[in-house]
């Protein structure tokens, strides 16, 4: 591995609430730390997120145990409000996320190339995880 064009895994949710919540809860640091992790043993205790073309983000992504932890970054590319995002992570790697409005549903497309690092079903499945995660924390919460 190494060379040639990285492989580019898609995951995607269909999540019952209107796009305009969604991209809220997407988007929003206060609403980041409460659905980005992959499982419960896992938290996000801090993020912060400057979304507009050539804006920073970065979330800190920890195990709750302590054992383990990084941070989750990059700049964006472009930004669309409440219809796409897409960013280049840290290590090079591009990243796009369509919001599509369906009635008041939204379907999320997470487009992303694999790292090098870990198995393509692993990667898919944290980020399949963790898009359900946000699922159910946009479908529970609140409008503030």
């Amino acid at each position: 591995m190494g060379t040639g064009n990285p492989v580019t895994i898609t995951v995607e949710t269909i999540v019952h609430s209107p796009v305009e919540s969604v991209w809220k809860y997407w988007t929003e640091p206060k609403h980041i730390t409460q659905w980005s992790k992959a499982s419960d043993d896992w938290h996000t205790p801090y993020a912060e997120n400057d979304l507009k073309v050539g804006g920073k983000f970065v979330s800190r992504m920890e195990a709750k145990d302590g054992s383990f932890g990084f941070d989750f970054g990059g700049v964006y590319d472009e930004v669309s409000i409440n219809e796409s995002i897409s960013y280049t992570l840290g290590d090079g790697r591009k990243v796009k996320i369509a919001f599509i409005r369906q009635n008041n549903d939204t379907q999320i497309i997470e487009s992303f190339e694999a790292e090098e690092t870990n198995a393509i079903e692993m990667q898919q499945g944290g980020w399949q995880a963790i898009l359900d995660n946000f699922k159910k924390y946009a479908e529970t919460a609140k409008e503030e």
